[in-house]
């Protein structure tokens, strides 16, 4: 039976935080205003402060996606990711995909980013499976609202937990690489957990926790 390692995306494989390049790019277009950009970078200035559930940044923005067609959107995360995403791919993340691949694992991206981003980064990648935020569509447009729970903190314990039944594989058989203290639930849930390249507090529960930690630039 294979094992499974799962795999955070922003600052993890990728070098960037996809969320704020996006919020870059669709303002360069027009799409969204100065404002709508300024809060955004707010709400992340207080996540990584910690004094913000990103859980409130993502409702916030997917509230705003209400009525958007959800194949133009599609499209336009495709374009994002070919032309400014994926040559932030770090060399540590092929190293690591190649290893899992080798030795018959599953690859699974476990990320807070969109699945429709996901789904792009697994498409480059050659990964088996996404495990994302959805969010929510009727009739090709999207309602506003994103599937519960978020892909995010204890939700992606979740997302993980419920895969795993599902491939008839053990917690303690897989590995999770990430960068980020949010996602120590994640962490301490699997049985090979590795920071890759970690936030100052995510570097000081590693090192207490003796977990292995890893430079991919």
């Amino acid at each position: 039976m294979s094992a499974i390692a799962f795999f955070d995306l922003d600052r993890t494989v990728i070098s960037i935080n996809s969320a704020r390049a996006w919020m870059s790019r669709e303002r360069r277009a027009g799409r969204i205003g100065r404002r709508e950009v300024v809060q955004g970078l707010w709400w992340f200035g207080l996540y990584r402060l910690g004094h913000a559930q990103l859980d409130d940044a993502v409702h916030a923005a997917v509230a705003t996606m209400a009525g958007q067609c959800a194949h133009t959107f599609e499209a336009r995360t495709r374009a994002f990711w070919d032309e400014e995403v994926q040559t932030t791919v770090r060399p540590g993340a092929y190293t690591a995909l190649e290893r899992h691949r080798a030795a018959g694992d599953q690859l699974v991206l476990l990320t807070a980013s969109s699945l429709q981003l996901g789904r792009a980064a697994a498409d480059h990648l050659g990964l088996d499976a996404v495990l994302a935020n959805v969010f929510e569509e009727a009739d090709g447009r999207f309602t506003g609202r994103a599937r519960e729970p978020l892909c995010f903190g204890d939700g992606k314990v979740h997302h993980a937990v419920s895969f795993c039944r599902a491939a008839g594989v053990s917690l303690e058989d897989c590995t999770f690489y990430t960068d980020s203290f949010s996602d120590r639930a994640a962490l301490e849930a699997v049985g090979q957990p590795i920071c890759v390249d970690p936030d100052r507090r995510l570097r000081r529960l590693a090192e207490a926790r003796g977990w292995p930690i890893e430079d991919w630039s």
